[in-house]
C-alpha cells in the first residue's frame, strides 16, 4: 500500500527532458504493463503507437498546431484550448516539448469504451514509467493529426482514434507537487435502520 501512495504522488506532468533516448526495451515492458488496465468486457481495445523520431515528431506537432490554430480562428474552439493561443502561433513551440519519445494510445472509434479504456491505459502507462524514473506528460495538443500522409507514415490505421498522446523521457527536472484542493464528495444517506 505504501508503494502504491507513494507512486501516485511522485508521478509528475514532465515537460522538460533530458537527451538521452528510452531504450525500446523499457517502452515495451510498459506497454506490457498497461496490459493490467481495466477496460469494459476485458476487451482491452487500445493500441499503441511509439514515436521515438525526433523529426517525426516535431512534423506531427507541426500538423497538429495548423489543425487547432484553424479551430482557434473558426472559433469554433473550446474554451481551453485559448490558453494556448499564442503558444500555439509560436513556430519554434512543439507540443511535445521535445521529448524523446511520444506514445500515441487509442483504436477503433466504433469501440464505445474507448476513451476510458483507453485512459485507463494511459494512467497505467504513466505509473508504470515513474516506476521506472521517467517522466511523461498526457499532450492533448498533440492529438489533432489530420494528414493522411503522416498518419500512413507513423503507422496508424485509417480508423485509428487518438485518445492520449503521451510523451515519455528521463526527466531533466521534476516540478514540486501541486497544490491540490480537497476534492468534492457527495455522500448519500443511507436508508435508517441499515447497519
Amino acid at each position: 500500500m505504501e508503494i502504491y501512495a507513494s507512486l501516485i504522488k511522485k508521478r509528475r506532468s514532465i515537460r522538460n527532458y533530458r537527451e538521452n533516448d528510452v531504450p525500446p526495451s523499457v517502452i515495451y515492458e510498459i506497454i506490457q504493463d498497461c496490459s493490467f488496465a481495466p477496460s469494459a468486457g476485458d476487451r482491452r481495445p487500445w493500441t499503441f503507437i511509439v514515436i521515438s523520431d525526433r523529426a517525426m515528431m516535431k512534423r506531427l506537432s507541426d500538423e497538429s498546431k495548423i489543425n487547432l490554430r484553424a479551430r482557434l480562428e473558426r472559433d469554433d474552439s473550446p474554451s481551453l484550448l485559448r490558453r494556448y493561443e499564442t503558444l500555439l502561433k509560436n513556430d519554434s513551440f512543439n507540443v511535445f516539448y521535445n521529448a524523446p519519445c511520444l506514445v500515441y494510445i487509442g483504436g477503433d472509434p466504433a469501440v464505445r469504451s474507448l476513451t476510458a479504456d483507453c485512459a485507463c491505459a494511459a494512467v497505467y502507462f504513466m505509473f508504470a514509467a515513474t516506476s521506472r524514473g521517467l517522466g511523461t506528460c498526457w499532450i492533448d495538443l498533440g492529438k489533432d493529426i489530420r494528414s493522411e500522409e503522416l498518419r500512413r507514415e507513423i503507422g496508424m490505421p485509417a480508423d485509428f482514434s487518438i485518445v492520449a498522446p503521451l510523451i515519455l523521457g528521463y526527466p531533466a527536472t521534476i516540478p514540486p507537487p501541486p497544490r491540490r484542493d480537497k476534492p468534492e464528495t457527495i455522500h448519500v444517506r443511507r436508508p435508517s435502520g441499515n447497519a
